[in-house]
């Protein structure tokens, strides 16, 4: 059995209910349905700009995957967030509450209120124990996040995750050889258009696995194209104020262990370099960066935290990192006996903010919209394509 979590106001939920029926028949298992409201303020501690993103992004990947949001979607007021529980805490139990989720997020969306109303028949009382009830299950198998599904122990978020979900379900399918539901989308890296290529920004993390398997594969998409890399490194969120709850940390850390494989990245053993790493090595990266060196040593500390166990708040370890990007012992000195790095960091972290988004790793094309995460190269990828049309 899978059991699902679904918020009625987060838009990845609504993508992943448009293909529930379609997993459950193809590989023949039971998906149990429970309501959630959303996370928590420490799990989402940037809330409207995630709620903001998370729209504008469903829009962009859904027709990707073969799915409807609308290009320019209402923001549902809580009234009609409110109808749609009721609609659906009613059908939790019925056969078909995969068809009706998706209804109640086309008429949310579209701002229906009218059509949500007729929908929702469920009590007050009613949904709110059905909330609750999905609150709990949701925390006692350990997530925070809506569009979850949990199978065999394991977490898979949103449309973006139903490839490993498959993989799980292989020996199971029905359809051997068919098309997945939910393929993995990677970069393509064709040929190369004519026209000049862009500027692509980077904001990352030492402190962000995520950043870590982003980084090689966005100097492998600007070096394709032949487009420069204009690299933002910022301060650890946890560094930032921002709580990152030991809940999500150990998720991330196992969501990102699974996407390395895909990428073919190694991944652990992990030395996190919170605090005095993540500076140190961000005073390197400030000193060398002008040197042309930047590239090489941010990806060989993310290398070095992430995939080889290297403390980077120790001397050795921060060397070794540095000494393999070509960076002299002496540029390491005087680059921790600077702390001119923190400006460029706050500097940065401004720049993310204004443009819509929080956390690590961020990309766009210079002047464009952002994309958060390591599964969005391929949207960056193509608005790097669409910019080198133009």
């Amino acid at each position: 059995m899978i059991e699902y979590f679904h918020q009625v106001d987060d838009p990845y939920s609504h993508l992943l209910a448009q293909r529930l029926r379609a997993l459950a028949g193809r590989y023949g298992v039971a998906v149990k349905p429970w309501l959630v409201p959303p996370p928590d303020d420490i799990a989402a501690p940037e809330r409207a700009r995630l709620v903001a993103y998370a729209r504008r992004d469903a829009a962009r990947i859904a027709p990707a995957y073969g799915l409807s949001f609308p290009r320019d979607p209402k923001t549902p007021a809580p009234e009609a967030v409110a109808l749609g529980q009721r609609a659906l805490a009613g059908a939790l139990e019925q056969h078909d509450f995969a068809e009706r989720a998706v209804e109640v997020g086309e008429a949310l969306w579209r701002g229906e209120t009218a059509r949500l109303a007729a929908m929702a028949g469920g009590a007050l009382e009613a949904t709110e124990a059905a909330l609750q009830a999905g609150e709990a299950r949701r925390r006692e198998l350990g997530h925070y996040l809506g569009a979850m599904l949990n199978y065999d122990g394991q977490w898979y978020w949103g449309i973006d995750r139903l490839n490993h979900l498959e993989e799980a379900l292989a020996h199971r399918d029905t359809s051997p050889g068919a098309p997945p539901i939910a393929a993995y989308r990677p970069m393509k890296l064709g040929p190369r258009p004519t026209g000049a290529a862009p500027t692509i920004e980077m904001w990352f993390s030492f402190r962000s696995p995520y950043s870590w398997i982003a980084f090689p594969r966005v100097r492998q998409l600007a070096s394709h194209y032949g487009a420069a890399l204009k690299l933002r490194p910022i301060l650890p969120m946890v560094m930032r104020g921002l709580p990152v709850p030991p809940m999500k940390s150990f998720y991330i850390v196992r969501d990102t262990r699974r996407e390395a494989d895909r990428c073919g990245l190694p991944f652990g053993p992990v030395s996190d370099p919170v605090g005095p790493g993540a500076e140190r090595a961000l005073a390197v990266l400030h000193h060398v960066a002008p040197l042309g060196l930047g590239e090489a040593f941010a990806e060989s500390a993310l290398r070095a935290a992430w995939a080889e166990g290297v403390a980077l708040a120790d001397d050795a370890g921060l060397l070794s990192a540095a000494t393999r990007a070509g960076v002299s012992e002496a540029q390491v000195r005087a680059a921790l006996a600077d702390g001119s790095w923190r400006v460029v960091a706050e500097t940065n972290r401004e720049a993310l903010f204004e443009a819509g988004l929080w956390g690590a790793p961020t990309y766009r094309i210079e002047g464009g919209l952002a994309h958060w995460g390591q599964d969005r190269l391929w949207t960056l990828e193509e608005d790097l394509l669409a910019a080198m049309a133009r």
